[in-house]
């Protein structure tokens, strides 16, 4: 792992706490703000309480999980409300392709706001450039497009769950050991068109059967038995606060829709089903419409 990436603050007063690098050249910058004396500077005018506290990887394809100033009724995120728990804690995060600066305002209850300027690292993504035009059967068919019409109706409606779990919270663990064959947000540009970028990453164990594991705690908001056109068997999880995994190609998925999962469970086993050239586990990661980078929750696989 490699690459360092520079991160500007501003607001209240930001508490920088050291720097992470992602996989494979890819930087990434982590962050700590704590509202103490110790690791605010901040006025005298600016008491414990009053300010942010945030944790995490403030980076293209990262997140933000913290608590909001005491006395916060409403948050949020370039003007997109974000939800917040009892205790104010709350968890945002950056799309692959997020600008350079985000803003977050928490409004207090006697209406006086309190604003965070944060500023987004960004990150070398792998990007290979391709001589020729994409593979053929890249360009949908009519039976494609009404199979996937269905598809895309499930995958969007269990994205629009919000269900009760405590699972974005936790430190999320790896779902299975393996190497890592693809890599999140790497690209490749076909005759100088860009392709899709690739949403998550990829584990791959040599084998179909390989069990793979609940990285966080978490309710199943889909689980597709009959294999989709691109995703095969699709397992979803929605880990709470707008946070999803989502778990492609399996060869057997172990859970049902609605039920609750922990940490470490096993749910399901590595297969190739769909649009998979040999058994691997592609796990991706949303918050709302963000793609995140699952290596940025995890760390790296020991």
């Amino acid at each position: 792992m490699a690459g360092r990436a520079a991160l500007a603050a501003c607001g209240l007063g930001l508490a920088l706490a050291g720097c992470g690098d992602a996989a494979q050249g890819n930087a990434s910058t982590s962050v700590i703000v704590a509202a103490s004396a110790a690791s605010v500077v901040a006025s005298a005018a600016v008491r414990r309480g009053d300010d942010f506290r945030l944790q995490g990887e403030l980076t293209q394809g990262g997140w933000l999980r913290g608590h909001a100033p005491e006395g916060a009724v409403a948050l949020t995120l370039d003007g997109q409300p974000v939800a917040m728990a009892a205790d104010g804690a709350f968890i945002v995060a950056f799309d692959r392709d997020s600008g350079p600066t985000a803003q977050l305002v928490a409004q207090r209850a006697d209406g006086a706001p309190v604003s965070r300027a944060l500023a987004i690292a960004p990150r070398a993504w792998k990007i290979e450039h391709v001589g020729v035009g994409p593979r053929p059967g890249s360009v949908p068919s009519a039976e494609f497009q009404r199979r996937r019409a269905t598809e895309l109706a499930r995958i969007n409606a269990a994205r629009a769950v919000n269900a009760a779990s405590e699972g974005w919270r936790q430190s999320f663990i790896w779902p299975a050991k393996g190497r890592l064959s693809g890599l999140f947000g790497s690209q490749r540009i076909y005759n100088g068109t860009p392709g899709s970028y690739h949403s998550g990453t990829d584990i791959a164990t040599g084998e179909s059967g390989t069990p793979f594991a609940a990285p966080a705690d978490g309710v199943v908001v889909l689980a597709a038995d009959q294999p989709f056109t691109l995703e095969g068997r699709l397992l979803m999880i929605d880990h709470g606060m707008g946070l999803n995994s989502s778990f492609l190609h399996c060869s057997e998925l172990l859970v049902k829709e609605g039920d609750r999962v922990r940490q470490g469970q096993v749910i399901g086993r590595i297969g190739a089903t769909g649009r998979a050239t040999g058994p691997h586990l592609h796990w991706s990661i949303k918050w709302g419409k963000a793609r995140l980078d699952p290596i940025l929750f995890t760390g790296p696989m020991n």
